[in-house]
């Protein structure tokens, strides 16, 4: 596979997708299974935060460096991530059930959450900072 190909924003992007959807299936079926899976929570939960901040950190870079064209909305993805885990509070609830959510599920969300924070304060400050240049272009 071509180097350049590899590390391409497109790659990262199916990456980091695909893990979320690996991790999801997982989360739901410890739901189902009871707590039984959390040794493996972790190791996901670790792969796929660092896939995560991979992906992120790329696109950030292409934000800055004007190369970034696609839209892939964070606050899309906090949404769904939330869903997930008021899901599983509320079918806890209605089950009678006595699921403890793992720690590394809620240490993923709450980077979940993080990431979204810090990427939209940048992409604001990117697109001031694009206002305010291309003002000063038009001025001279």
């Amino acid at each position: 596979m071509d180097q350049k190909k590899l590390i391409s924003f497109g790659f990262w992007h199916r990456l980091m997708n695909s893990w979320t959807f690996v991790f999801f299936a997982a989360i739901i079926y410890d739901f189902i299974i009871s707590n039984k899976l959390s040794a493996w929570l972790n190791i996901i939960a670790a792969i796929y935060v660092a896939s995560l901040a991979i992906y992120v950190s790329n696109k950030e870079f292409e934000r800055w460096n004007d190369s970034h064209t696609s839209q892939h909305p964070g606050e899309l993805f906090v949404f769904i991530w939330t869903a997930l885990i008021l899901s599983l509070f509320v079918f806890d609830l209605i089950l009678e059930r006595t699921y403890e959510l793992p720690n590394s599920v809620l240490s993923a969300y709450l980077a979940v959450l993080t990431v979204l924070a810090i990427t939209s304060k940048s992409k604001s400050y990117y697109l001031k900072k694009k206002k305010t240049k291309k003002k000063t272009t038009t001025k001279k």
